[in-house]
Order: C-alpha cells, then structure tokens, then sequence
C-alpha cells in the first residue's frame, strides 16, 4: 500500500514561536540558542500542530529525534537564520520567524558565527508571547527528553545584511 503525503496547510502549524537565549557551554563561552515550537493551538489541537511542524521539518531535511544538522557544512540547507538589527529571523521555505534577541543572545552569535536551532513538535502552550517566560519554566522545557526528543537538532549560520 502507497500513500501520499498531505499538503501541509500553514494554519495546521499554530502559532510558532521562536525564542532565543544563551548559556554557559562546555568550553566556558555562551552559546547561543534558538527554540522554536508551537503553542498547539492549531484547530485540531496540540495533535494536529505535532503532526504539522514534523511535516515541516522532515519535508526540509531536517530528522526530528535524529542527528544534528550541520548547516555550516551544508550551504544548500533550506532554512536560513538572518540577524539583523537586534532580530533573530529564521527562515525556510513556507516560515519566516522572527524574534527580539538579548544583547547577551546577539554577543554570542557574533562571536561564534552560529545558533544552535532546537526545532520541536512539543507544544508549548505556556511560552506563547507576551508572557514572561521564567528561566526556571523555558529550562524544564527546553531540557526536557519529551522535548529534545520530539526536535530536530541544527546548527545554523548567522548571516546579516551588512555581510
């Protein structure tokens, strides 16, 4: 039996959200970090936002639960993260997110050239925008096996404008 994979349809993926942080890696400098998810809150639920943001990923290359994804070994990689006046933007085909970045968030990217992207299909109802999002919460998230498992893993170039 064949099947055919569905179209995906934009409004399945519910509201995404990108956040960026930093924090204290192995060899003593911040990395910066990027966590995308959805809020779940897609019509049909948290179930049908999980399905569609694993079509997203998948359809790009980009193995959920798999191995990291070295984009700075892999130009013709299709999502792109562009840092320009103090935005993070994450782009790929059918997405364009974008996000405020620390100052902490942009001295870590400029100093390594790269985020590392943590791309989930957990939603995450409680990160939605405009909420203050604790240290301790985004942690327990973020650092969840449920989430890291459920995630594609890459590692993104900065571009900006100015080159």
């Amino acid at each position: 039996m064949t099947s055919t994979p569905t179209e995906l349809r934009p409004a399945d993926l519910g509201t995404l959200v990108v956040l960026p942080w930093s924090g204290a890696a192995p060899d003593g400098t911040d990395m910066p970090y990027l966590l995308a998810y959805s809020l779940g809150d897609a019509a049909g639920g948290p179930q049908v936002t999980t399905a569609a943001v694993e079509q997203l990923l998948v359809s790009n290359g980009l193995p959920v639960g798999g191995d990291l994804v070295d984009g700075t070994h892999r130009p013709s990689l299709p999502i792109t993260l562009l840092v320009e006046a103090g935005q993070a933007v994450v782009r790929m085909p059918r997405l364009i997110a974008q996000a405020p970045a620390p100052p902490e968030w942009l001295a870590a990217v400029r100093a390594r050239g790269f985020a590392y992207l943590v791309f989930t299909t957990r939603a995450w109802p409680e990160g939605a925008p405009g909420r203050v999002v604790q240290p301790a919460a985004l942690a327990a998230f973020a650092g969840a096996p449920e989430t890291l498992h459920a995630a594609a893993h890459v590692v993104l170039p900065a571009t900006s404008l100015r080159g």
